[in-house]
């Protein structure tokens, strides 16, 4: 089955004195690209928490945030009041105000706040690992379900190349044969005197040449190749993009050697077709 690179997934954990929100968002991209946000004091573990997204989330464009709220009376900032004290100090020197207005004046100064660094202690740590397992795999059901939408997508319009397929094989002796009367004609335009044996091979190297045998059977197979794909238990949106290339060099070939516009008519629908396949092959996993 194959799943979707958009997708959100969020998971909040409780604490007795905070509250830690994990978010992950994913876009389309052709590799990993991981954007992470986080509080300063848990950057030590960004690399770890890194690596379980990258394994999980394989490819896309990846926000990742780290949010956490203090619910309890515990603050990790406090005031540096050494730095405070000089700075009144300074100011009054400068002019003269009440210590109230010159503490004001202080606070709003660099360093007037100092905060203690905590390591993060095991619990701690133990909770933000499984509200991220939690988020991804929400991330993961949201992947999914985009991407059953998209394979049914896929599966009706992979199914409707292979009715045009079918309508072209049909019409392909109608084709040979219209194209064969034109030679013909344009020959007998000429009114002069042609060998009989030498015109039937001349006209034999311009059907082959005509000749699309080869694409058809080909396309036949990408399309069967492609749907067998779509079934398969892994999502690989890179190979599933590959077969789709095929595809479209085989119906280009087709337009080019057609000379038939009724077959020409049904390779716009077909180009249209692949067209649609491969906007939404974009966002596959």
């Amino acid at each position: 089955m194959i799943q979707s690179m958009t997708g959100f997934g969020k998971h909040v954990v409780q604490l007795a004195s905070k509250k830690i929100t994990v978010e992950l968002k994913s876009l389309n991209s052709k590799n990993l690209d991981l954007n992470a946000r986080m509080p300063s004091a848990y950057r030590e573990k960004e690399l770890e928490l890194r690596k379980i997204i990258a394994k999980s989330l394989l490819r896309g464009k990846v926000d990742f945030g780290l949010y956490v709220e203090f619910t309890g009376n515990e603050t990790s900032a406090q005031v540096n009041e050494e730095a405070v004290r000089q700075y009144m100090k300074q100011f009054s020197s400068i002019a003269d105000g009440d210590d109230l207005r010159l503490l004001e004046m202080a606070l709003r100064m660099p360093d007037a706040l100092k905060t203690e660094r905590e390591d993060i202690d095991e619990e701690e740590y133990a909770s933000i690992q499984l509200a991220l397992k939690k988020a991804l795999d929400e991330i993961h059901d949201f992947r999914s379900a985009e991407g059953q939408v998209l394979e049914k997508d896929f599966f009706e319009r992979a199914e409707n190349l292979e009715h045009l397929l079918a309508a072209v094989i049909k019409m392909d002796p109608e084709r040979q044969g219209t194209i064969r009367e034109r030679l013909e004609k344009a020959v007998g335009d000429i009114k002069a005197e042609v060998d009989a044996n030498r015109f039937e091979q001349e006209l034999i190297y311009y059907l082959e040449k005509y000749d699309i045998t080869e694409e058809k059977v080909r396309l036949a197979n990408h399309l069967d190749y492609f749907l067998k794909t779509l079934k398969s238990d892994d999502s690989n949106g890179k190979k599933l993009g590959f077969i789709t290339q095929e595809i479209g060099r085989e119906i280009n070939t087709i337009g080019s050697k057609a000379n038939f516009a009724p077959m020409q008519q049904l390779v716009v629908q077909m180009k249209d077709e692949l067209e649609k396949i491969k906007e939404q092959m974009l966002n596959v996993l």
